[in-house]
């Protein structure tokens, strides 16, 4: 057990609707160590950039209802002011956002943008320039300084996916956390970017919340992995585990969509349905709606967690049955 860096405890999400209130999040829990890389995958819909942003208290719309806690080192972040989280946000807790250029300002070029957090440090304005430089050699960015000359809409995606690395690394956070960084990247690009959070992971001993739909990048990094479904964390435990042993239904039907590599497959499997809309809380399983083991019990109780080791646990009626 190494130090605990973050820590949510029934940490639970709700938007205001026309007609009600629609469940984001519910009841999640989770702890993510120093140093530790947590993985959360899941379709999309599931929840899992809602949990990201309610991290750093940047829910759109205001229109949220949020209960739980969410303890970072020694304090609740759901109950500190405005100004403590913009200390945290960026200084304690980086973050790369799911689309790059939607999160940089066209306007101004890059390494401005990079240098504005640094000045926020009392960093002066010549210091700040050649620590963008650095940052932007230790994310490999070719011709650095050219680069940091550059508009958002000038870089490639793997660029840009760079330059949002640069950014989170600038004032050397606790905790990063990276809402699919490799999305839309091709393999070598998504090999290279894996590295630099490998490296990110040795030399600041830094956390890492690794959201992503790819399993083999889980696999490659991840030392945790947590399954959502619909909202809830439906299994959680080791890596190695959940990939060998995987016990709810819903990470079985993932691990079997997944392509193995060889022409002889045929067509990958699939998960039919999608994933509901859940506007009224009721005793059920969530997944009971697409699950091949689904029985009446699942649709009329909350399936309870239950722990097969003591890194491993899962929320299913069915635990080892296989579909008929």
């Amino acid at each position: 057990m190494g130090e605990k860096l973050l820590e949510l405890k029934d940490l639970s999400i709700d938007y205001k609707i026309k007609d009600g209130y629609l469940s984001a999040v519910n009841k999640v829990n989770f702890t993510i160590d120093r140093g530790e890389v947590f993985a959360i995958v899941g379709e999309s819909g599931c929840g899992k950039s809602t949990l990201a942003h309610s991290i750093l208290r940047l829910l759109p719309g205001g229109n949220e209802i949020v209960t739980g806690e969410i303890h970072f080192k020694d304090e609740d972040l759901t109950l500190v002011d405005q100004e403590r989280m913009e200390h945290v946000r960026g200084k304690e807790i980086g973050m790369i956002f799911q689309n790059p250029l939607d999160s940089l300002n066209p306007v101004f070029r890059v390494g401005d943008q990079i240098e504005e957090a640094l000045l926020l440090d009392d960093m002066s304005e010549e210091d700040a320039y050649k620590r963008v430089i650095e940052l932007f050699k230790d994310v490999k960015m070719p011709d650095a300084e050219e680069r940091a000359k550059s508009f958002p809409h000038e870089l490639s995606g793997g660029m840009r996916q760079r330059v949002m690395i640069a950014m989170m690394l600038s004032r050397n956070p606790e905790l990063l956390i990276a809402d699919e960084p490799t999305t839309a990247l091709d393999v070598t690009i998504e090999a290279q970017i894996l590295e630099i959070l490998k490296q990110m992971k040795k030399e600041f001993n830094a956390a890492i919340m690794l959201i992503t739909h790819n399993f083999g990048l889980v696999a490659e990094i991840a030392d945790k992995i947590g399954v959502m479904y619909a909202g809830e964390m439906v299994e959680q435990g080791d890596v190695f585990e959940i990939f060998e042993n995987p016990q709810h239904p819903y990470t079985k039907l993932l691990m079997k969509a997944l392509p193995s590599g060889t022409k002889n497959d045929g067509r990958l499997q699939t998960i039919d349905g999608s994933v509901p809309r859940i506007t009224e809380k009721k005793p059920e399983c969530r997944f009971a709606n697409r699950c091949p083991l689904a029985d009446e019990k699942c649709r009329t109780e909350n399936p309870p967690m239950e722990w097969i080791s003591d890194t491993h646990y899962c929320k299913c009626f069915h635990l080892g049955e296989e579909e008929k």
